[in-house]
């Protein structure tokens, strides 16, 4: 079979696998090219990702398919079934291209693949014990969380002003940039600072964001002055836990902080409320969209407000236009008409709401139970 079929070969490791047994690329491409040797594979090219399986979406991946598709080979060599899919959705698709003859063979060292009904049925088998294991493992990681919560550890990476123990596994303070962090509460809780100015001072002090240096985001700061962990309360996937870690931020500064913060916010809500405002992001560039009202003044006192919504270009350089405020509500008046649901799905929809509303409530009563328990007057 291999003597007329042209592979291509794909070889994946990701960072975020914890399978030891799995391959380095390089050993994987050594271990390919001899297979390929030993069974006459003529293989044209070999392609190489280092991403994870457990979403669809891996660009040198969906590469490979394309070039099946479009003829420039009709086979795949890669070591296991599961370099190629730990997902249902990137599994079918190989399955499929099997199905319609555009894909002709499979070959992998450590695993027996042949085009018949019951090669794909043990292909498929491959395929779903490659996501059992992913989801298996997400289960567990999400288990150990949960358990590090209830004895008051935090399972992820320490807020400013802390740092992870490799050691013992446990969020310490740390020793120097705890001053700063502290500094910053105090100089903002006087009230004559803005998140910005919080953020250039921390940045003065050698803290600010790891991927490229630059000083801490404005969205960052905000979080890092509402966060309640410096008072002890871990929130973690929208439940509340009592923190064993030590604080250096007092509940009293911790309440003038929040003070400052609700009164900012409360400024910024008395400014336009435009119909329209946070409900979409540019389709070229993905920044948000914003609006901005314009007023035309006529000769004989009279005017007329316009009201435009425009790309805010904070990400990158996009070509996109102002739209009118009438122009906009026709767009969205479209896409929500698109969108209707079918009458028959009525009775559900309103069965699903109401308990959801129910849901949402007793979650609140608990979480509000859970405040007081460990005594947030704050």
């Amino acid at each position: 079979m291999g003597s007329f079929i042209i592979y291509i070969a794909y070889c994946r490791k990701s960072t975020d696998e914890k399978d030891k047994q799995v391959l380095s690329i390089e050993a994987q491409i050594a271990e390919l090219k001899e297979f390929a040797k030993r069974d006459h594979l003529e293989v044209t090219e070999f392609i190489t990702e280092a991403k994870t399986a457990k979403m669809p979406g891996r660009e040198q991946f969906a590469l490979v398919l394309k070039k099946v598709e479009k003829g420039e080979a009709q086979g795949i060599i890669s070591w296991h079934p599961d370099r190629l899919a730990r997902n249902s959705i990137d599994g079918g698709k190989v399955i499929y291209l099997l199905d319609t003859g555009k894909l002709i063979d499979l070959k992998f060292p450590s695993f027996w693949f042949e085009n018949t009904p019951q090669g794909k049925f043990m292909l498929s088998i491959a395929f779903g014990q490659s996501k059992y294991y992913v989801d298996n493992l997400s289960e567990n990681v999400k288990r150990g969380n949960r358990q590090k919560l209830r004895r008051g550890e935090w399972p992820s990476k320490a807020p400013y002003g802390y740092i992870n123990n490799p050691k013992t596994r446990a969020v310490d303070i740390d020793p120097e940039l705890s001053k700063v962090v502290k500094k910053a509460f105090q100089l903002f809780a006087e009230g004559n600072k803005s998140f910005t100015e919080i953020s250039n001072f921390m940045f003065k002090f050698g803290m600010n964001r790891e991927s490229c240096g630059k000083p801490i985001k404005v969205d960052q700061i905000k979080r890092m002055l509402s966060n309640k962990f410096y008072v002890g309360i871990l929130k973690y996937a929208g439940e509340y836990y009592e923190g064993s870690h030590k604080c250096f931020i007092s509940k009293q500064l911790f309440k003038e902080v929040q003070k400052q913060i609700d009164k900012i916010l409360r400024h910024r809500q008395k400014g336009h409320n435009f119909a329209f405002s946070g409900l979409a992001t540019c389709g070229e560039c993905g920044a948000v969209i914003t609006a901005e009202q314009h007023i035309k003044k006529y000769k004989n006192g009279t005017g007329q407000t316009f009201i435009y919504y425009r790309c805010t270009k904070k990400i990158k350089l996009c070509n996109q236009k102002y739209i009118s405020e009438p122009d906009t509500e026709i767009q969205l008046r479209k896409i929500i008409r698109d969108c209707g649901l079918h009458e028959d799905w009525e009775s559900y929809f309103e069965k699903w709401i109401s308990e959801a509303e129910e849901k949402d409530k007793l979650k609140c009563e608990t979480e509000g139970q859970k405040m007081e328990l460990f005594g947030s007057n704050l």
